[in-house]
């Protein structure tokens, strides 16, 4: 018998189908936790195996040395860029936007978080430290591979999984993925989820069977 999960996913495709790329969200429902105390809550960034199914942007502030080795990278900002942000923090709130993750040197992780922290921090988008001489490209390759899992104080949340053009069953090890690591952080495991679903960009949500969460 297959997978239920996969099933969904199936259902889930055939609904009417949009002229851009749908993502795929799963969402979690908790209860019996304590979602105002902080330590209750889920923060999590979550790397895909089968990918995100779309291009993720990822930028690195670093020195001249490490901007020349950090050739996956979409966006490179230099030390003087990062002082020209602090300078004008309502043009960097539209540089943020446009893009997912931060990788930053270590050494000018204060100063990021410094001067940009009150930005970058409540949009969980602050950068990945990296060590000076490091090769940026193993990191800035996982993080075009993740997602951020963030419950906030809410029960309810979602995560993406994926979009509509993947494989059925590399969204539902994507899916599988983020649930496993969801429910390691519950003291009740599957027992804190109320139920979950999934949906698309435009769809209905589908309930999931949380016994076929493996």
């Amino acid at each position: 018998m297959e997978n239920s999960i996969i099933e969904n996913i199936k259902e889930l495709k055939e609904f009417k189908k949009r002229n851009f790329e749908e993502s795929i969200e799963v969402g979690i429902n908790l209860k019996d936790v304590d979602m105002a105390d902080p330590k209750n809550r889920i923060n999590e960034e979550i790397i895909l195996p089968a990918g995100r199914g779309r291009d993720i942007k990822v930028a690195v502030i670093a020195s001249e040395e490490m901007r020349q080795k950090a050739k996956n990278a979409d966006f490179l900002y230099s030390i003087e860029d990062l002082n020209n942000f602090s300078d004008d923090k309502r043009s960097f709130k539209k540089v943020v936007k446009g893009i997912d993750f931060f990788v930053a040197e270590s050494t000018i992780m204060g100063n990021v978080g410094k001067n940009l922290g009150i930005i970058l921090g409540p949009r969980g988008k602050m950068p990945k430290p990296l060590p000076p001489g490091q090769d940026p490209t193993p990191l800035i390759e996982n993080l075009k591979k993740s997602v951020r899992a963030r419950s906030k104080d809410k029960v309810t949340f979602h995560v993406p999984v994926g979009t509509k053009s993947m494989k059925n069953e590399d969204l539902y090890t994507n899916l599988n993925t983020v649930m496993k690591r969801i429910i390691s952080h519950l003291d009740k495991g599957k027992g804190n989820i109320a139920s979950a679903y999934i949906k698309s960009t435009m769809s209905k949500a589908i309930t999931i069977n949380l016994g076929d969460i493996e």
